[in-house]
């Protein structure tokens, strides 16, 4: 009971902040698109709040990204396009369709059969919402996904159409060939717009590797990202340490302190 009586309230809320008598004046300037680099971002602090393990954090970070929901409901409320009821309903209605062998038939599937049941029923939604247009293999895939999230996305739509390799060696062999290529463009002209291409196929192949060991590309940038700016953030301590700095040391000793602090448990 207190958790509805909560989200009446959060609803109530939003409608006053958007009152167009009393409520805030900057939810009242927003509208869809304003509202999408905000909802973006709130989502990469819920990512950063699990990756860093901060749990208690993670509860306003969730909040927060509620928020994104409920405001896109109250906007959608006021042109007479949907409510926050019709977003739940459609959510219950695919949620349930989707896991057909827990509210239908009940019969038990391994791992390897869900996923293969979900992506036969997506795909059937595809098929049904894109019925008569040209090009229906892409359409439910977001422009703007982060481009590691949507080479993901392509790989795993074609792999559902069995253009895949069994394993994730396949995928590898074909890093190194992207490398050996990207090294043949490179030694021709390094600037060249063929070069820039060869680039483009390797972070794809790699990306491919992560999809078969079940990794998320993205993740694991972020992770590598992290990884990075800390152990370059130690060298800085490193150096100065040893009286000098980051201005002042050369490439080599900079170099020798990042060996130095790799070894370090």
């Amino acid at each position: 009971m207190k958790e509805q009586n909560s989200l009446t309230d959060l609803l109530a809320v939003m409608a006053k902040l958007r009152d167009p008598q009393s409520g805030c004046p900057w939810d009242l300037k927003q509208d869809f698109k304003s509202i999408v680099p905000h909802t973006l971002e709130e989502a990469y602090e819920v990512a950063d709040c699990i990756e860093r393990g901060d749990f208690s954090e993670l509860k306003t970070e969730l909040g927060d990204l509620l928020f994104q929901v409920v405001f896109y409901a109250q906007l959608a409320k006021e042109q007479g396009l949907f409510d926050f009821d019709d977003v739940v309903s459609v959510l219950n209605d695919k949620l349930i369709r989707r896991h057909p062998h827990v509210f239908a038939d009940k019969h038990a599937l391994t791992d390897t059969q869900v996923a293969q049941q979900w992506h036969q029923i997506k795909a059937q939604e595809r098929q049904d919402k894109h019925t008569g247009e040209a090009s229906s293999l892409w359409l439910d895939i977001p422009a703007n996904l982060p481009a590691l999230s949507k080479a993901k996305k392509i790989q795993q739509r074609v792999a559902e159409l069995g253009f895949d390799w069994p394993t994730y060696h396949g995928a590898l062999d074909k890093v190194a060939e992207e490398v050996d290529e990207v090294k043949e463009a490179l030694a021709v002209d390094p600037y060249s717009d063929h070069s820039a291409e060869e680039i483009g196929d390797l972070l794809f192949a790699t990306v491919n590797v992560a999809r078969h060991i079940k990794r998320d590309p993205e993740q694991l940038l972020r992770s590598a990202n992290d990884k990075f700016s800390s152990r370059f953030q130690k060298v800085q301590a490193y150096l100065q340490a040893k009286g000098q700095s980051l201005d002042t040391a050369s490439l080599e000793e900079m170099d020798a302190a990042w060996e130095a602090i790799k070894k370090q448990p």
